[in-house]
């Protein structure tokens, strides 16, 4: 069986392909160049062909920009400008990662794409890995039912411990065992400000109001904060913490309360990639990367919509967050937060 390995240059798509070779499989190596950051790529290049030449694998260079560009980098971009929290992951991985990727692997007649990402496939589900510490289901729940057949995640079953434990025992990969570990949002260097600055200004004063309307105090630029922020706006009298509980981009102004106000007991989601056929369904939802799974009812409208009722009050709910849903370990669908 042939398979494609999405190389990184880092510890996990290394040993991913080292796996799959032990084990048996065929194996060739690409790397996707997704943006422009100066130097980030011909660093990365250097270590996948140190990789390759190592494995004696056949690796491609995939240039991707202009597909990252419009899928990832733009939608971001215009989601912080409607005073919405992206996902720009979540867009990576169905349209690029499990997209484009997947249609080059295609093309190379290869059966399979792996990548070091830390999940499952089971049953034709995805599942959560064994090192929960790692997991990265929530990450893969928007990626494409027809995918999953084609994929596989080596690292699912093995801790991350385990896996530079590995690297480090190969003579020739002992220098990936060590490296830092990558950044969430890879074309973020510090602050999601700083991509912001490219394309409109992001100090501009405005006002701070109470839930009923009321002026109440200013803020530096409705960029700067997300709901549940506590602080970086002013307030002329208060005495009690307050918090964002939302944002009216095109006014740029702010509205903050008390931590009582960012209580939700339901929501709306749109965009609904469901993997199972039930409309109705009791199950856990989770509303950001490391928050706690909630009980929950999902009802799943025929417009690709959705109602989730909540079994205990969550706070500070994002619009164009992503909302997983799992039964235990498995994810039966994902959406994002209207």
């Amino acid at each position: 069986m042939k398979v494609l390995v999405a190389l990184s240059g880092g510890v996990d798509s290394t040993i991913t392909a080292y796996t799959l070779l032990q084990q048996g499989y065929e194996v060739e190596g690409c790397y996707m160049k997704l943006h422009g950051k100066p130097n980030y790529h011909e660093t990365n290049i250097q270590k996948v062909e140190k990789v390759a030449k190592f494995l004696n694998i056949k690796h491609h260079i995939l240039d991707l920009q202009k597909e990252f560009n419009e899928r990832v980098y733009m939608p971001f971009v215009n989601i912080y400008k409607e005073g919405k929290t992206p996902n720009p992951c979540a867009f990576c991985n169905r349209f690029i990662k499990f997209g484009e990727l997947l249609n080059f692997a295609k093309s190379l007649s290869c059966d399979k794409l792996a990548t070091g990402h830390y999940a499952r496939i089971e049953d034709g589900r995805i599942k959560k890995a064994y090192d929960e510490t790692k997991d990265q289901s929530y990450f893969l729940a928007n990626i494409s039912k027809e995918a999953l057949n084609y994929l596989m995640f080596p690292l699912g079953t093995k801790r991350k411990e385990d896996v530079k434990k590995m690297a480090a025992s190969i003579e020739e990969l002992k220098s990936f065992a060590s490296q830092k570990e990558s950044a969430e949002i890879c074309f973020v260097e510090d602050t999601y400000i700083g991509v912001l600055k490219n394309f409109m200004k992001t100090d501009l004063k405005g006002d701070v109001l109470d839930s009923k309307g009321n002026l109440i105090g200013s803020h530096k630029g409705y960029m700067h904060y997300t709901i549940g922020k506590r602080r970086g706006f002013e307030l002329k009298k208060s005495h009690e913490p307050h918090y964002v509980l939302g944002i009216n981009a095109a006014k740029n102004q702010i509205i903050v309360g008390s931590k009582e106000e960012l209580k939700v007991d339901e929501f709306e989601l749109k965009s609904i990639n469901s993997f199972v056929d039930e409309k109705e369904i009791d199950c856990e939802v989770r509303i950001r990367y490391r928050g706690k799974a909630c009980a929950c009812t999902l009802y799943i409208n025929d417009d690709n919509t959705a109602l989730v009722k909540l079994k205990e009050s969550v706070y500070a709910l994002a619009s164009g967050q992503m909302a997983v849903f799992y039964d235990g370990d498995t994810v039966l669908a994902s959406g994002f937060i209207d």
